[in-house]
This record gives structure tokens, C-alpha cells and sequence, in this order.
């Protein structure tokens, strides 16, 4: 039986960012060894927080859902993760929808971080990522209430266009090709 080689690791996305305070972090993409951090980093975000991320309470992840979380192929599937002080305080990710040059984008930040320019530059990064991997548009659901999400989105630079149904948003909007690039 032949075993499927392990997707390259794009170390080329790894960088330095900044808080809007000017507070250095380091940006990266999600590797499978990051299972236990991610695991710390899900019970340290508020039931809120959550509920936001995953519209229903789900105080921890499922080992099930760390592989999946953290076993991404680089391409199709991406996760970028922010650190602090050697803890993860953001993650950001897309899923491609398969047939298509669309991926589902989310991201979700520690209480404590949020509101410092974080999510804006977790969307840059995976936006960019995505267009050099032929991914042209992204999709995202998110709830009406969640107005710090919804203002990312309308204030991102791209041409967001919304639509509601039962309390959730739909977002989606063109973010380029790999020739805009």
C-alpha cells in the first residue's frame, strides 16, 4: 500500500504582524503539532466567542475535530494561526468548496486580542494565500448580531455583498485570481 506523502509545510507564509497598538505577533500556518495549543486555545475563548465561531455552545473540540482542524493539505484547506508569547490568540482559516473556485473563510480571535486589528490581518493573509492557490471568492456565514465580524467583512476592500435569512449573514465576495497577484 502506497501512503499519500504529508502536504509541504508553507513556511513561505510564516511573518511578523502588528496590533493596530503596534504589538508584534507572528503569523504561521497551522501545523498538526499545534493540536494541544489549538486545544488550550478553544477553552480559553469565551462562551460567546464561541457561540459566534460555531453558532452553538461547544465548550471543547472533539479529538476528531482537532485532527481535522489541524490536518490541513496547504492548498484546498488552510489555517494561519497568530501567536503571543508562544500562545495561539487567533486562528484563521478556508475551506475550498469543492467544483469550484470558492472557499469558506472563518477566523476567530482570544476575547482579549479582539478589537486590535487581528481578524483584518488574518483575512489579508488568508485572502492572499488563497488567490496564489486559484481561489477567487470567498464565502462566509456568520450571525446578524455579530457586528465586529459583519464590519471586517464591509470594511476589508472588497466588494462584499450580503444577504440574510433567519438571523445568519451570508457574505461573499470576490477576493482576485492568482493573475491579480
Amino acid at each position: 500500500m502506497t501512503k499519500t506523502p504529508a502536504p509541504r509545510y508553507p513556511a513561505e507564509l510564516a511573518c511578523d504582524i502588528f496590533t493596530r497598538e503596534g504589538i508584534e505577533l507572528h503569523l504561521r500556518p497551522i501545523r498538526p503539532d499545534d493540536a494541544g495549543p489549538l486545544v488550550e486555545f478553544h477553552r480559553s475563548l469565551s462562551p460567546r466567542s464561541v457561540y459566534r465561531r460555531f453558532f452553538f455552545v461547544h465548550p471543547t473540540l472533539s479529538p476528531t475535530e482537532v485532527d481535522r482542524f489541524t490536518g490541513v493539505d496547504y492548498v484546498h484547506r488552510l489555517a494561519l494561526v497568530v501567536e503571543h508569547d508562544d500562545l495561539l490568540i487567533a486562528v484563521g482559516r478556508y475551506e475550498g468548496i469543492p467544483g469550484s473556485t470558492d472557499a469558506e473563510v472563518a477566523f476567530v480571535v482570544t476575547d482579549q486580542q479582539q478589537h486590535h486589528g487581528i481578524a483584518t490581518v488574518l483575512l489579508e493573509h488568508l485572502a492572499q494565500a488563497a488567490r496564489q492557490r486559484g481561489i477567487t471568492t470567498f464565502v462566509a456565514s456568520t450571525l446578524a448580531e455579530n457586528r465586529e465580524m459583519l464590519d471586517i467583512f464591509a470594511h476589508s476592500g472588497f466588494a462584499v455583498t450580503t444577504s440574510v435569512e433567519e438571523g445568519i449573514v451570508s457574505v461573499r465576495f470576490p477576493i482576485g485570481s492568482a493573475a491579480d497577484v
